[in-house]
Formats: C-alpha cells, sequence, structure tokens
C-alpha cells in the first residue's frame, strides 16, 4: 500500500510515485511572503494550489495524458524569523530537490524566495554554462528596497552578484521599472528584455523562439515564473498587479514552447495570494502552468 505519510497535503496524489526515485518531477513548497512590498497572501499559494490540484484534468489541453507516477511532493519549508537562516535552509533542501536528477518545481512565496533557489541551482550546475528567463511585470533588479537586500524587488539584483551576467539573463513581460534598475543595467550589458507591449506586438510563438535560439547553446537555464507577469484581469490575486500584461493564452503558448525547445532544468512559480484572489483564478492560471510542466514530462518514456 502506497504511504502518503511523507506528502505535505493529500493532493496530486493520483500522479505520485510509489518511490521518490521513480519520479520525473519534484515538487517543494517555499510558503514566505515576508518580503512583498504591497500586500502579503504568497504564503498560502503552496496549500492553495495543493487542495485545487485534485480538479486537475487527467489530460492535457492537447489531449495527452498524464502519466501515473510523474511527481513526488517533498512537502513544505517552514519558514523562520531568522531571515538569513531561512534564506540558507530554502538553498540548501533545494539542493537536495537538484540531487534528485529530476525536474525541481518550486512553489512560493513571494518572489524573494528564488534568490536561494537560484543560488542552489548555481551551485549544482557549477562550471556549467546558466541562464535565467524571469517572467514578470517588474525587472526586480532593484539593489535594494524598502531597505533590505532581500526584498522580492531584488531577485535578479542579487542573482547577477553570484549565478549569472548581463548577458544570461532574460526578462519576460515587463512593464514598469524603477531609476536603480535602469541604472544597474547599464552596469551589467546584455540582459534581454522582451516587453508584455512585444508580446502583445509580435506574438507570443515569436517570443518564444527568439528565447530558444537565446539559450540554445546553455546548458541549464532557470525559469522563474512571477504569476503578475499575466494582466490582473488574469490574475487578480497577486500582491503587485500591474495593468497592460499577458494573456492567459500568451503566457501558456510561451511556457509550452520554452519548455520542450529550451534548456530548462528547474522554475518556480511565485507571488500566487490566495487571501487576494477572486474564485481562485489566479491559482487556476498557477495550476494552467503546472499542469503543462506535467504533460511536459509524460512525453517522457
Amino acid at each position: 500500500m502506497f504511504d502518503y505519510s511523507e506528502f505535505q497535503e493529500a493532493s496530486w496524489l493520483r500522479w505520485a510515485a510509489e518511490k521518490k526515485e521513480d519520479a520525473k518531477v519534484y515538487i517543494m513548497g517555499v510558503p514566505f511572503d515576508n518580503a512583498v512590498s504591497l500586500n502579503k497572501g504568497a504564503a498560502k499559494a503552496p496549500e492553495r494550489l495543493r487542495s485545487l490540484s485534485v480538479d486537475l484534468s487527467d489530460v492535457t489541453e492537447d489531449f495527452l495524458p498524464v502519466k501515473e507516477g510523474i511527481l513526488y511532493d517533498f512537502g513544505d519549508i517552514h519558514a523562520e524569523l531568522d531571515w538569513e537562516r531561512h534564506f540558507d535552509d530554502v538553498r540548501k533542501k533545494a539542493e537536495t530537490v537538484f540531487q534528485t536528477g529530476g525536474f525541481p518545481l518550486f512553489i512560493g512565496g513571494d518572489h524573494s524566495v528564488t534568490i536561494p533557489l537560484q543560488k542552489a541551482f548555481a551551485d549544482y550546475y557549477a562550471g556549467k554554462k546558466i541562464g535565467i528567463i524571469h517572467f514578470d511585470a517588474h525587472y526586480d533588479l532593484c539593489p535594494s528596497y524598502d531597505g533590505h537586500k532581500w526584498s522580492h524587488a531584488c531577485t535578479e539584483a542579487r542573482a547577477l552578484e553570484d549565478v549569472c551576467s548581463g548577458k544570461d539573463l532574460s526578462f519576460v513581460g515587463i512593464r514598469v521599472a524603477e531609476l536603480t534598475e535602469l541604472e544597474l543595467m547599464k552596469r551589467h550589458p546584455g540582459i534581454q528584455t522582451l516587453r508584455a507591449a512585444d508580446v502583445y506586438e509580435r506574438g507570443p510563438k515569436a517570443i518564444a523562439e527568439e528565447l530558444v535560439r537565446a539559450y540554445e547553446n546553455y546548458d541549464a537555464v532557470y525559469l522563474t515564473l512571477d504569476i503578475d507577469v499575466l494582466d490582473p484581469a488574469f490574475a487578480p490575486g497577486t500582491g503587485t498587479p500591474v495593468a497592460g500584461g499577458l494573456s492567459s493564452r500568451e503566457l501558456i503558448e510561451i511556457f509550452k514552447i520554452l519548455i520542450r525547445k529550451a534548456p530548462i532544468k528547474a522554475m518556480d512559480l511565485v507571488e500566487v495570494a490566495p487571501p487576494l484572489d477572486i474564485n481562485d483564478i489566479t491559482a487556476w492560471a498557477a495550476l494552467r502552468i503546472i499542469h503543462e510542466v506535467f504533460g511536459r514530462f509524460s512525453e517522457q518514456g
């Protein structure tokens, strides 16, 4: 009899592997939202997404069945009051997920959790050519924000210090910036920006194919997806919404191409805030992306 006791929640279990080593997708929740600058609530996302996942379809929108035994859920990393110690714990536990050899999928939490996750990614792929694709309304390139260097507005500023260079970093969906971010970008040439307006004008397929070409010679790419890359009409439940974002359809089309054609080796999905949501619209948008991950790895034998 399959023992579910190791799992944080009794959910996605119809696709859970009987043995951890048999899975292809490894999930870990990081329910931390102490670094937000506007509205909290993202700490509730892992729990809510797990509970809603029981109603996901057994097939993708392309009618590909999601295979049994595709995933293993490590549960959540519980937050501590000591911020530095907590982020070090996240980094160390993320390393455990990378060491499975499968595809790590981390669920935040606010975007600050990506700081230790990307550091773990860089440590795991040390000596390899790595890059980052960052989906967001914001750059998150502030050297510090609200007096803190680990704010969710500082995610990629920290990455440029010890994870990657500017030429290894791409942003998708951007539609707002701080002056300090633009100044930092001048000091880190090569950063690629594909604005929400670019997606609208050029179409999602062209944007995705440009990203695929940009990273075709890379060994590993980390994809971080802030749900506020979507327009608030499609994702109202997030802490810092910005009008003029991607539609759900545009995001899904870009993601489907990237997850199949680019060397995406890990990802996180952050800033879903269930207490701010309406009828779980935002949670369901996040679950559509997660469902595509399951579908992608069900294609492999």
